[in-house]
C-alpha cells in the first residue's frame, strides 16, 4: 500500500510518531539531522509514494543517504542511477578467467545446490553444466537461485537440458535485448510448472500473505495437508524460511508472491484464500492483549508485531466490495494492542472509525465489539494532536456498554480514559470523582496491579488537587508492590508504564513536600527507567513532569538545562508537539534564570502562544506562572499581575489547587514591585500563601513563601518578626540544604539573625 510507505519505513527506524499522523514531512522530522543509510528495496510497486519521501528526506536531512532499489528510476532532483549489473558469468568465447569457479553466477549456484545439500562434483562435465545454467539465466541471482534447488533432485546437467528446452524462445536472438523480468518469469514457470498439483495449489494460496506467517496460517489457509508440502517448496527456494525465533516464520520472496498470485487470481481462488486468511488473523490476534500483560514487550512484538501488514491485507479486503465487513470488524478489535504497542496512533484511529462506521447493530455481538472499538477510540484520540478533547463521548460508551455487559475490565478502561479526560479538560474534582469510582470498583480485588492502578490514579488526582500527604499515600503504596509488575511487564489496557510513572509523580510529591535529596534520587532513577523501557511518550513525561520541573526549582539549572535538551532532542526525533512546545517553554524559563531576559521571554511568550488550548493542561501552569514572574523582573509587574490573576482564576475555577500556594506568592512579589504602597495587600498574598501551603502539605511552597514574607519583614525593619516566620518552617527540613531555595533561607536567617 502506497499510502503505508511512511509508516514501514518509521517502524524500521524505530520513530514513534506520538499523536502525528504519519506522513513523509513528519518522518523527515524525526530523521532531521541524523547521520543514517536509509535503503528503500524494491520499491517500484510503491514508486511514486518511496520518489515522494526519499526527495522529501534529501532535500532536508543533510546527513541521511537513501539507497533506493527499483526495477524504475525515482526521477526526483539530486538522484545518481546505478544499473545494477547481472552476476558475472562465463563468456562463451572462452576469454577471462579460466576457472568457471571464479565468476560470481557460479559460485552462486554451487553455494545454493550444496547449502541444500546438493553432493555436486566439480568435474568438467558439472562445471560446464552449471557454466550454461549461469549464461542462460543472464545471471539473474533468483533464477540461479531456483535452478540450484532443482539440481537437488535432477542434477546440473539435466537442469540444463530442461532450461534449453524452456527458454528455446530466448535463445532465438540476442539475450541482451530481451527484458529480464521476462527471464524471470520464465524461470518462474518453470520452476512452477515442474511442481506437483499439491505443491502448486499450496504456493497460490500462500500467496495471500503480505509478510511472513507461520506453520499454524499455512494450515488455515491451505489445509491440513498444506504443511508437508511447505518443506519441499522450502528447498525448491519458492519460500524462505525464518528459523531464528522460538516459532520457526515463512515467507514468499517478493517476486515469487507476486507471480503466486496472479496464479491465485486467474484460477478464482483468491476470495477464500483471502477469506480464510482474515478470518485467521482474527482469530490469531484475540488472544494478543491476554499475553501482553504476562509477555515482556519485546518478546510480544516479535510474535505479533510482524503481522502488522498481514492484519492491514486481511482489513484491506474484508471492507472491500467483496469483502466481509463484519469479519473486517472482528479483525480491527482483534489488532488493536498491536496498534498501542507500535504507537500507531493514526492508523489506529482511522481503522477504528472505518470499523465503527459498518458495525451492524442488529448483529448478536455488536454491543461488544462497540464497546471495544470506542475504547480503542478513546484511547487514540486522547493521545492524537489536536484530538484529545473528543475522547470524552467514546469513553462514555465504553463506560454505557460496560455497564450494560456487566464487563468489569472495560468498565475499568472507560473510567481510567474518562479520569484522564477529565485532566485534559482542566476539571479535577470531576478527575477526582472518576478515580474514586475507579477505587471502588476494584475494592476488594484480587488482582494487585488493579489496585495499584486504582492508587495511582488517585495520587494523580489529589496531587493536582493540592494534597500532598493524601497524593504521597496512594503513590507509597503503588511503589510498595513493583514486584508484582515483574509478573506482568505490560499493562496494555490502560497504556502507560505503571512503574515509571510512579516513580515520576513521587518526585513531584517529595519536592513540594520537602524531601529535596530524595526527589533528586528519584528523578535520577526514572531517567534510567523511562530510557531503558523505550516509549517514546512515556519518556517524554519522564523528563517533563519529573526531571526538569525538579530540577528546576532545585536551582540545579545545569541539569535542568541537561534534561531540557535531552527533552527537545527526543520530541524533534520523535515528532510529539506538544511536549516539544513544553520543552520551548521551559527553555525560555531556563534563559530568563541564566540572565538573557530578553529572549527567555520572547522564546517562553511565543511557545505560551503556539500551546493554545494545551495551556490548560496541568504542565503549562509552571511556564505560565514563572513566566509572569519573570515579567516582574523584567520591570514590567502590571503585566505580571494580570497575567497571575487569570492563572489564579483559572485554578480557582478549576480547583487545581497543587501550584496555587506559589501563584498567590508571586502575586505578592508582583504587587510590591509594582506599588510600593501595596504592601499591606502583599502581606496578606504571602498569608494567604503560607494557610494554602500548610493544608496542603507542601513544604517547599510553604518555604518560598516564608521568605518573601520575610523580606517584606525585614524591608520594614521588622528583622525579629521575620526570623519568627522563617525560622519554624527551615527547622521543618530534614535534608535537601543544599539546593537553592533552602541556601538562600539559611543565608536570609543568618543575616535576619545578625
Amino acid at each position: 500500500d502506497p499510502q503505508l510507505v511512511p509508516s514501514a519505513v518509521a517502524s524500521v527506524l524505530g520513530l514513534k510518531l506520538e499523536g502525528e499522523d504519519t506522513s513523509p514531512e513528519s518522518v523527515t522530522r524525526a530523521v532531521g539531522l541524523r547521520k543514517l543509510l536509509l535503503v528503500l528495496d524494491n520499491c517500484e510497486h510503491v514508486i511514486d509514494a518511496a520518489a515522494k519521501l526519499a526527495e522529501t528526506i534529501v532535500s532536508r536531512c543533510p546527513g541521511t543517504t537513501v539507497l533506493a532499489t527499483s526495477r524504475e528510476v525515482l526521477r526526483i532532483d539530486g538522484e545518481y542511477v546505478y544499473r545494477v549489473p547481472p552476476l558475472d558469468v562465463p563468456p562463451e568465447d572462452g576469454t577471462g578467467p579460466v576457472d568457471a569457479t571464479a565468476h560470481t553466477a557460479v559460485q552462486l549456484f554451487m553455494a545454493r545446490a550444496r547449502a541444500l545439500g546438493a553432493d555436486l562434483a566439480s568435474d568438467t562435465d558439472n562445471l560446464s553444466a552449471i557454466t550454461a545454467i549461469c549464461r542462460r539465466l543472464d545471471g539473474i541471482p533468483l533464477a540461479i537461485e531456483l535452478a540450484a534447488a532443482r539440481s537437488l533432485m535432477l542434477g546440473p546437467k539435466e537442469v540444463a537440458v530442461l532450461l534449453d528446452d524452456r527458454f528455446r524462445l530466448l535463445t532465438a536472438g540476442r539475450r541482451t535485448a530481451l527484458p529480464r523480468h521476462q527471464t524471470l518469469r520464465a524461470a518462474l514457470d518453470w520452476s512452477y510448472n515442474l511442481l506437483t498439483e499439491e505443491e502448486a495449489t499450496v504456493l497460490r494460496r500462500l500467496a495471500i500473505f503480505a509478510g511472513d506467517f507461520p506453520l499454524e496460517a499455512v494450515v488455515a489457509i491451505a489445509g491440513e495437508l498444506a504443511a508437508d508440502h511447505v518443506a519441499s517448496l522450502v528447498t525448491k527456494s519458492l519460500i524462505a524460511a525464518d528459523l531464528r525465533g522460538k516459532t520457526p516464520h515463512y515467507r514468499l520472496l517478493d517476486t515469487t508472491r507476486a507471480y503466486a498470485l496472479e496464479k491465485l487470481r486467474a484460477g478464482a481462488e483468491e476470495q477464500e484464500a483471502a477469506r480464510r486468511h482474515a478470518e485467521f488473523y482474527r482469530s490469531y490476534f484475540m488472544r494478543a492483549e491476554a499475553e501482553s500483560e504476562s509477555t515482556p514487550q519485546d518478546e510480544w512484538l516479535a510474535v505479533y508485531g510482524r503481522h502488522i501488514d498481514n492484519v492491514r491485507a486481511g482489513l484491506d479486503w474484508a471492507f472491500s466490495p467483496d469483502g466481509d465487513t463484519q469479519t473486517g470488524i472482528a479483525l480491527t478489535a482483534a489488532a488493536v494492542p498491536v496498534w498501542v504497542q507500535m504507537s500507531l496512533l493514526g492508523e489506529c484511529r482511522e481503522r477504528v472509525e472505518r470499523a465503527m462506521a459498518g458495525l451492524d447493530p442488529a448483529a448478536a455481538d455488536a454491543d461488544r465489539l462497540r464497546m471495544q472499538l470506542s475504547a480503542a477510540l478513546g484511547w487514540s484520540l486522547m493521545y492524537g494532536v489536536g484530538r484529545a478533547r473528543e475522547a470524552g463521548p467514546a469513553w462514555s460508551t465504553t463506560l454505557e456498554l460496560a455497564d450494560k455487559l456487566g464487563d468489569r475490565d472495560h468498565r475499568l478502561r472507560a473510567l481510567w480514559g474518562l479520569c484522564i479526560n477529565q485532566f485534559n479538560n482542566g476539571e479535577f474534582r470531576k478527575a477526582l470523582e472518576f478515580a474514586q469510582r475507579f477505587a471502588d470498583v476494584v475494592a476488594g480485588a484480587t488482582d494487585a496491579v488493579d489496585l495499584m492502578m486504582a492508587d495511582r490514579l488517585l495520587a494523580t488526582a489529589l496531587h493536582f488537587f493540592g494534597d500532598q500527604n493524601g497524593a504521597r499515600l496512594h503513590i507509597s503504596r503503588v511503589l510498595e508492590h513493583l514486584e508484582v509488575l515483574a509478573q506482568k511487564p505490560q499493562i496494555v489496557r490502560f497504556r502507560f508504564d505503571l512503574r515509571v510513572s510512579s516513580h515520576y509523580f513521587q518526585a513531584r510529591i517529595f519536592w513540594l513536600q520537602g524531601f529535596g535529596d530524595q526527589a533528586l534520587r528519584v528523578v535520577k532513577q526514572n531517567i534510567e527507567e523511562g530510557r531503558a523501557i523505550g516509549h517514546a511518550l512515556t519518556f517524554c513525561s519522564v523528563l517533563g513532569q519529573g526531571a526538569c520541573p525538579v530540577t528546576y526549582l532545585a536551582g540545579d539549572l545545569d541539569a535542568a538545562e541537561h534534561y531540557c535538551a535531552a527533552l527537545l532532542e527526543h520530541t524533534e526525533r520523535h515528532p510529539i508537539r506538544l511536549w516539544n512546545i513544553w520543552a520551548r517553554c521551559f527553555r525560555g524559563m531556563l534563559m530568563v534564570k541564566r540572565g538573557h531576559v530578553g529572549a527567555g521571554l520572547e522564546t517562553l511568550r511565543t511557545a505560551l502562544d503556539q500551546a493554545g488550548d494545551a495551556r490548560l493542561l496541568p504542565r503549562f501552569l509552571l511556564p505560565l506562572g514563572e513566566l509572569a514572574a519573570c515579567l516582574g523582573e523584567a520591570g514590567d509587574a502590571a503585566r505580571g499581575l494580570a497575567m497571575i490573576e487569570e492563572a489564579l482564576a483559572r485554578s480557582q475555577a478549576r480547583e487545581e489547587g497543587w501550584y496555587l500556594a506559589e501563584l498567590l506568592r508571586i502575586k505578592g512579589e508582583l504587587l510590591r514591585k509594582s506599588d510600593s504602597a501595596a504592601t499591606a495587600a502583599a502581606e496578606t498574598c504571602f498569608t494567604q500563601a503560607l494557610d494554602v501551603a500548610r493544608q496542603q502539605g507542601a513544604l517547599f511552597w510553604e518555604l518560598r513563601t516564608a521568605m518573601s514574607l520575610a523580606r517584606l519583614k525585614e524591608g520594614q525593619r521588622r528583622r525579629s518578626d521575620a526570623r519568627k516566620i522563617l525560622q519554624p518552617v527551615y527547622a521543618k527540613f530534614t535534608e535537601g540544604f543544599a539546593t537553592a531555595d533552602l541556601r538562600y533561607a539559611k543565608a536570609l536567617l543568618d543575616t535576619l539573625s545578625a
